[in-house]
């Protein structure tokens, strides 16, 4: 275990026990009642375990794909019992996470080779985008980067608003323009303040409407064409927030916008107080698109960097 690996456990991990803690319970719960009088894994029991899945928000795709890896572990070890299936729904699960995400990430850290870091952050209204923003932001000046907001969302006042109080707080420059501004002209103008700043990382927040897919993808290829006329290569991420207590609607929202851009990575927030906190584990699997933010508190540190061994073993603890 490395250096990093402890301090992650030590500072976060309760946090994120804590966070999981109704997910935790309302799974356990209906599993205790799905083996209930049975002692081994035989195909009632793979059925209500089915059920016990699609209805924590794995989604049905995933849990079809864990049921079959169990039915192939029944077949091959011919007795399975009850009592092992804990052991074996945790193996199975951190395999599918292990197919996109790396579960090795414990701190926020900035590509050396990319300078300034560009990300690019989308997602419908509500989900907890622009607190996800002021929080990131708060994480990369902890790590000690320089750190520059655009406010790219100008369609609503209160999200300009929302992320300047949030800059307030972290104590980090922000680009905006007035409400109905290009929302383009202000990632423009960002990424031209942050080279000459020599910033390390810049945020850019973008229009929260689930609109039109035609609509959305040209705003938003179209925000990224003149960003590039600063960065070349920006984006570097492309975030999509999805809010991890509205279960099936999140994998509804992640849908429709890798339909509509090149998602690169996803952020899960307020998987505090919602027993949906299984999201995280269809959404992984389905979309192929690493997990790398999950929002487990409301408090600025308890957005945390996704490690898939420390989310599984507060899944299964």
């Amino acid at each position: 275990m490395s250096f990093f690996k402890r301090i992650f456990s030590s500072e976060k991990k309760e946090t994120l026990d804590k966070g999981l803690e109704q997910t935790k319970t309302s799974f356990f719960s209906k599993l205790t009642k799905a083996v209930a009088g049975k002692s081994t894994v035989d195909e009632d029991v793979l059925d209500n375990l089915e059920e016990v899945l699609i209805s924590s928000d794995v989604g049905v795709k995933t849990t079809l794909k864990i049921i079959d890896r169990i039915e192939e572990r029944v077949a091959r070890d011919k007795y399975l019992g009850t009592d092992e299936l804990n052991k074996i729904l945790r193996e199975e699960i951190s395999g599918l996470l292990s197919e996109t995400n790396s579960g090795e990430a414990t701190e926020f850290e900035v590509p050396v080779n990319k300078k300034p870091y560009v990300i690019m952050v989308v997602g419908v209204n509500g989900v907890g985008k622009t607190t996800t923003i002021g929080k990131l932001a708060y994480q990369f000046k902890k790590a000690g980067h320089k750190v520059v907001l655009g406010a790219a969302d100008t369609f609503r006042a209160a999200a300009i608003d929302q992320l300047q109080i949030w800059a307030d707080r972290v104590g980090v420059p922000i680009v905006k323009q007035q409400m109905g501004s290009d929302p383009a002209s202000v990632a423009f103008d960002t990424l031209q303040s942050a080279v000459t700043q020599n910033a390390d990382v810049v945020i850019i927040d973008t229009a929260g409407r689930l609109h039109n897919k035609v609509n959305l993808m040209n705003e938003l290829t179209k925000v990224k064409r003149v960003m590039q006329k600063v960065v070349g290569d920006a984006p570097h991420d492309v975030l999509l927030v999805l809010d991890g207590s509205t279960g099936q609607n999140a994998f509804e929202q992640a849908r429709e916008f890798t339909a509509a851009t090149e998602v690169s990575c996803l952020a899960v927030t307020k998987l505090d107080g919602t027993a949906k906190g299984g999201v995280v584990i269809g959404i992984s699997d389905q979309f192929k698109i690493p997990v790398k933010y999950i929002g487990v508190g409301e408090g600025i540190e308890d957005l945390q960097v996704f490690n898939k061994y420390e989310f599984v073993d507060s899944f299964f603890n």
